[in-house]
């Protein structure tokens, strides 16, 4: 069943495309979306976590394996999506990946495997699905922010500098696509909501220990357990994709606008628009 925007009838069902589906807030923003009657392409490279969705809303899921580190991977879902279901409306990308520990104990591998996936796997997404939005001159892209736009956090520099990077590709990336009919949406959601869990460094240096760590080891504050608040997540996402043409309002004000006023920018302060009380289990 289909939630009609006040003042108007039933709306259409629209197609989510959403990467990394299998965990954190983009798992929720499929069953959401899916429950809410629209129609949901869920990618990610474990698919077994998206299964529950297929069978209760049968053709109106497609659930695709799929690395965001690889191109023609993506490629082959978006034709997918298309095939599926004519056109894609909303593209949420809504997933952090993290390594837990100081900035000196992560190891190469695992920051390069953290930028493949927050930062250059968002750049493939948007290249895979720019094409059918741009021919389509419409579409909505929506790009979770975790909370950590004005200050690094101590012991979470990988996600800092991905978040950083990815704020920043947005706020160009608005502005190049709002003149092609195409909306661009940063929303602020709480740390917790967007990130999955986190993989712990692979050094450990005790230098640091009073002030990632304390008197204890603190890596159970990593356990997926803690990765509560989706519900707001979700709320602002959906709140977000229901908005027709008019960007929300920032946080703080962008002295840079575009022709007519629009500003660049977007992002939703979850707390304050949203009334959902906190849910930490």
């Amino acid at each position: 069943m289909t939630t009609p925007h006040p003042g108007q009838g039933p709306r259409r069902p629209r197609t989510w495309f959403i990467p990394e589906a299998d965990t954190g807030i983009a798992l929720a923003v499929s069953t959401a979306a899916a429950g809410r009657g629209d129609n949901v392409v869920a990618l990610a490279r474990d698919i077994a976590p998206l299964q529950h969705l297929v069978d209760p809303h049968h053709d109106r899921v497609r659930v695709i394996a799929a690395d965001v580190r690889d191109p023609s991977q993506l490629q082959n879902a978006v034709a997918a999506a298309v095939a599926a279901f004519g056109r894609i409306d909303i593209v949420a990308n809504t997933t952090f990946h993290d390594v837990a520990g100081a900035v000196e104990e992560v190891d190469a591998q695992q920051a390069t495997t953290v930028i493949e996936l927050n930062v250059l796997g968002f750049l493939n997404v948007l290249r895979a699905v720019l094409p059918v939005l741009r021919a389509q001159r419409s579409g909505h892209i929506l790009q979770s922010s975790p909370s950590y736009e004005e200050i690094g956090s101590p012991g979470a520099g990988l996600l800092s500098a991905s978040v950083f990077a990815v704020d920043g590709l947005t706020d160009s990336l608005a502005g190049e696509l709002r003149p092609l009919g195409i909306q661009v949406s940063l929303i602020d959601t709480p740390p917790t909501a967007a990130r999955v869990p986190s993989e712990l460094a692979a050094g450990r240096i005790a230098a640091y220990d009073p002030v990632l760590r304390g008197e204890h080891d603190a890596s159970p504050q990593w356990d997926p357990s803690v990765l509560t608040n989706t519900d707001i997540g979700v709320a602002a996402i959906l709140a977000v994709a229901d908005t027709e043409d008019s960007p929300l309002q920032l946080v703080t004000p962008q002295p840079n606008t575009l022709p007519g006023g629009d500003k660049v920018r977007t992002m939703v302060p979850c707390p304050a628009l949203l009334a959902t009380p906190r849910n930490d289990n």
